[in-house]
């Protein structure tokens, strides 16, 4: 399997910067949603966090259709993106390994 390197840089970084914040949280990841929720201002960045974490979705959904694989390889990276946001589609984009869908590949030989 062929990885993509950058993705795969910017996936450890951030996840182990996001590790690293939830050891020294004083609070759940839940409560700290909660939290951002409860006032407007930071509503409106999650907001807008889970409305492009959902375009990355549908981005991954077509992608996926496109080489040939199903809802159930999906389904991972959709939960990791509910959680983390930008982890599932970096994770999906590590994965995926930088390859054209089979076929295109057809298509231009």
């Amino acid at each position: 399997m062929r990885v993509s390197t950058l993705p795969l840089i910017v996936l450890c970084l951030f996840m182990g910067f996001t590790f690293w914040v939830m050891a020294g949280a004083e609070q759940s990841l839940l409560a700290f949603g909660a939290q951002l929720m409860s006032s407007p201002d930071t509503a409106q960045v999650v907001i807008d966090l889970y409305i492009l974490a959902a375009l990355a979705c549908v981005w991954m959904y077509q992608d996926a259709k496109s080489r040939g694989k199903g809802l159930g390889y999906l389904i991972p990276f959709f939960v990791v993106t509910a959680v983390f946001v930008s982890a599932g589609p970096l994770l999906y984009l590590v994965l995926r390994g930088g390859r054209e869908p089979k076929a295109e590949t057809s298509k231009q030989s």
